[in-house]
């Protein structure tokens, strides 16, 4: 799969920076593209009436497919962006030529995870995102032995996005599907990379994935948590380019 390029859709409350760590070293071996989401990072918010859904924003991603010509990709996300991906895969299965889902999981929210979103958004929208967002997230975002310039660099890009697209994003992610069945549909090779740490997508949500994927490859990262490619660059690195190998 070296031939295919590389898409990385990035984390919540994050944008494509996220990927800054692992962009630099994955694209001496791969195409690597890393659009931020709609509202998120420079990317902006079209002005709708709609609900948000995350379909939609699934659509802005074969949108940049078509604006670039690319047929068919490897699709990777990372927590939200593996939501978006699993997306994507369901609007248009034939640009997906391979997926790479990171520390996320493919079931929906449960009523609990739902309102908190509907939280998060109503509160952004009230009161922006400085400072709150970041102390809200961070302590299960990051495993504990995340390094301080981790957890600063964490808090910066949470502290720079802005409110209207946190807002979007949260309510979008609370009404997605179960997408468990989708992976069992799926004829694409697929790697699945997990922190051991993991608070937010655990080991169990990794394995409910690769059980359901027909052609999984399971990386465990050690002492990390949420966000490995902020807290081991390397080691999503590594499993990457040894998977499309």
């Amino acid at each position: 799969m070296t031939e295919l390029p590389l898409v990385l859709l990035h984390a919540f409350p994050l944008d494509a920076r996220m990927w800054d760590p692992v962009r630099a070293p994955l694209a001496e071996r791969l195409r690597v593209i890393t659009p931020d989401q709609r509202g998120l990072g420079r990317s902006p918010l079209p002005e709708t009436e709609a609900e948000p859904d995350l379909a939609d924003a699934a659509r802005d991603v074969v949108a940049l497919l078509d604006k670039l010509e690319l047929d068919q990709v490897v699709l990777g996300g990372c927590s939200m962006g593996g939501y978006l991906a699993l997306a994507v895969l369901r609007l248009a299965p034939e640009r997906v030529g391979g997926l790479v889902l990171i520390d996320t999981k493919a079931t929906a929210d449960t009523p609990e995870a739902a309102q908190t979103r509907l939280d998060v958004a109503n509160r952004a929208e009230a009161e922006g995102v400085k400072d709150w967002l970041a102390d809200a997230n961070l302590p299960n975002l990051l495993a504990d032995t995340a390094s301080a310039d981790v957890r600063a660099r964490v808090r910066e890009l949470i502290d720079a996005q802005p409110p209207s697209g946190v807002a979007w994003a949260a309510r979008a992610m609370r009404t997605r599907p179960d997408s468990v069945d989708l992976l069992r549909e799926t004829d694409v090779p697929a790697l699945v990379i997990v922190g051991e740490r993991d608070a937010i997508t655990p080991l169990d949500a990794a394995n409910t994935m690769v059980d359901a994927l027909p052609d999984a490859t399971l990386a465990v990262l050690p002492d990390v948590g949420h966000l490995t490619p902020l807290e081991d660059p390397a080691g999503v690195v590594e499993a990457i380019l040894g998977w499309v190998s």
